[in-house]
């Protein structure tokens, strides 16, 4: 047996070791190092140009701290073991610009005010033939490519009967609490739902199950993708977020709703990025795609970014629906408890609520593009939400992604993002 010791970076990608099973007690001691830089490579796992964690430190190592998450691998022909760690300093210190400790830090803060933030995940995804160019694969019934949208199918389902079993039951022996899985409106395309979970926890099943459906599609001779838009003209994939808040075991989510949905909609322009964190990011946040392409609210309203389901006060949730499957499900989670908490702090009162098409209003709009989105991150309530040293480190390397793929045609944009998000 093998061992994997990993933290997820700001890009939501695992960078660690593999070492000897014998090294799994220091590895459970958090006695093994890394250099802290990890946390902040780019989305095709190089140093960022002008990173503050590379070369203004020397590039220091720090600790793999264990996250008290040690699964298995079972995509893996051998038996291989992951113990999930975050990044600390030398003297022990979370780092404050991985992703997982900024998130922990949020949730720290609603814990203070006596509440506990609770979230699911759903997340969509889509399998494509594993040779380049992107392609939808074959079916494994009929052996020709999938050329057709089918929604909610359970037809498209049982076509990747084999695959879908494989991933349900790595999930179960992973611990990964699946509710369900649909078929999309994409060739190839699925949804997968997680149970509720405290949110650091919930951001964690998210980081694992990517990486569980990823392996398994690798394993069947395909892969699986998280970009938020593979084809142009087809759908692209999100992920959605519900979350709520507890206190002494029960929905407390009413006391807070107003100013919480205020804190996530004023905060929205400025964490696009965080929200859609690649170059092809942006086709997905088109009008009509139910996509959301602009900062409202509304009841039941999927043209909304955010949306409050039905039910009574101790079923009250929100549904955050601005994030692409390539965002980083911690930086993602730590950014929407991170702008809720503003709202609180600074008394925000929501805009009026959106009924109907929220697409044909006029309401204040996400950034509209990368390069503005990127710009947006230095300001001043991003560093309120997220702390200045990862802020820097996520626009550095954002900054060094767009300088390598200025100019690209779409064709070599897929071809980099395939398998990286």
């Amino acid at each position: 047996m093998s061992l994997r010791v990993a933290a997820v970076d700001l890009n939501g990608q695992w960078r660690g070791k593999r070492l000897p099973a014998s090294h799994a007690p220091k590895a459970r001691a958090g006695r093994i190092r890394i250099p802290v830089s990890a946390a902040g490579l780019d989305v095709a796992g190089v140093d960022p140009e002008g990173s503050p964690l590379v070369l203004p430190t020397g590039d220091v190592d720090g600790w793999m701290i264990p996250t008290g998450r040690e699964v298995p691998m079972p995509w893996l022909p051998r038996a291989a073991t992951l113990i999930a760690t975050s990044l600390a300093r030398e003297d022990g210190t979370p780092f404050e610009a991985d992703p997982r400790v900024a998130l922990a830090a949020a949730v720290e803060r609603w814990r203070a005010r006596g509440l506990e933030p609770v979230a699911a995940v759903e997340m969509e995804f889509v399998l494509v033939d594993r040779a380049a160019p992107l392609r939808p694969p074959a079916s494994p019934l009929h052996g020709r490519p999938l050329v057709r949208e089918d929604c909610l199918s359970l037809t498209a389902l049982d076509e990747f009967a084999s695959f879908l079993d494989a991933v349900e039951e790595g999930a179960e022996a992973m611990g990964l609490p699946l509710e369900g899985m649909i078929s999309e409106g994409c060739p190839g395309q699925m949804e997968v739902n997680l149970s509720h979970r405290d949110a650091l926890t919930a951001a964690d099943d998210a980081a694992l199950l990517k990486l569980l459906i990823k392996g398994t599609a690798a394993a069947q001779g395909m892969a699986a993708t998280f970009m938020a838009k593979p084809y142009a003209e087809e759908a692209g994939s999100g992920m959605h977020v519900h979350f709520s808040f507890e206190r002494d075991g029960r929905n407390a989510t009413a006391d807070v709703l107003p100013r919480v949905v205020a804190g996530c909609l004023a905060a929205m322009p400025d964490s696009t990025a965080v929200f859609a964190p690649n170059g092809l990011s942006y086709d997905r946040l088109a009008p009509g795609l139910f996509a959301p392409t602009a900062c409202a609210w509304g009841r039941e309203n999927r043209t909304c970014a955010i949306r409050l389901p039905a039910g009574g006060p101790g079923a009250a949730r929100i549904e955050h629906r601005v994030a692409g499957a390539d965002a980083n499900p911690h930086l993602l989670l730590a950014t929407i408890l991170g702008a809720a908490l503003l709202g609180l702090e600074d008394g925000l009162e929501p805009p009026p609520e959106t009924s109907g098409d929220a697409y044909g209003q006029d309401l204040p709009g996400l950034a509209t593009s990368w390069g503005e989105a990127v710009d947006r991150l230095s300001s001043p309530t991003m560093a309120r939400i997220l702390g200045p040293l990862l802020i820097t480190a996520f626009t550095a390397a954002k900054r060094q992604e767009m300088r390598r793929t200025d100019g690209l045609d779409r064709a070599a944009l897929e071809a980099i993002y395939r398998d990286a998000v």
